[in-house]
């Protein structure tokens, strides 16, 4: 028997490890290819796994997507929630929230993602940013004393730029002959002059 005859040895991964495995061929996929690439063979083939341990997993390739945007929204908020800045240092405090939350946007393919599921109707299934922004609210704001209406609104104003220039920024400004950082630039820069009004 030939050596390319053989089968492969399956690889025996726990229920957390396959759901990994499978969220992170998928990411790989988005960023290489964009949202439209994450179709079930794709992400199958991507994965090293057969179509159906991907549905066995995660029911649809719908929820792939789902469960690879809420991955990324934990990231963000597990690495704004990490950020060691000093409470009495509000301007400091709200710029590296805020550098974070543009990162966050600018790479993984992460503003392509939720606008892909904002387009596809599905982002109205991601329960957890209700969940994401209430922890933030608690963990990191209200500590300041920043209301909590005041926060939400401080986070609704931040997260639907960051989104606008993670998805256009760079090809906006390339198409104006401005250079590749210029929208995240002058975004910050109004973000700043504004929350620390609405502060």
């Amino acid at each position: 028997m030939s050596i390319k005859n053989q089968k492969q040895p399956r690889i025996r991964r726990s229920i957390e490890e396959s759901r990994s495995n499978i969220l992170s061929a998928a990411e790989s996929l988005l960023v290489e290819r964009g949202p439209q690439s994450l179709r079930l063979a794709d992400v199958a083939k991507a994965a090293g796994v057969a179509n159906a341990t991907v549905l066995h997993h995660f029911g649809s390739i719908d929820a792939v997507q789902k469960a690879l945007m809420e991955q990324m929204i934990g990231d963000l908020v597990d690495n704004i929630l990490a950020l060691n800045v000093p409470v009495d240092d509000l301007s400091a405090a709200r710029g590296a929230g805020l550098e974070t939350l543009f990162d966050a946007f600018e790479s993984r393919g992460t503003a392509r993602l939720a606008a892909w599921l904002e387009l596809t109707d599905e982002s109205r299934r991601l329960t957890l940013v209700r969940e994401a922004v209430q922890q933030v609210v608690q963990q990191k704001m209200a500590n300041v004393g920043v209301p909590v209406d005041v926060a939400e609104d401080m986070i609704l104003l931040s997260v639907t730029l960051a989104l606008g220039v993670g998805f256009f920024g760079p090809s906006l400004a390339d198409l104006l002959g401005k250079p590749p950082g210029r929208a995240r630039e002058l975004t910050l820069r109004m973000l700043r002059a504004n929350l620390d009004r609405l502060a």
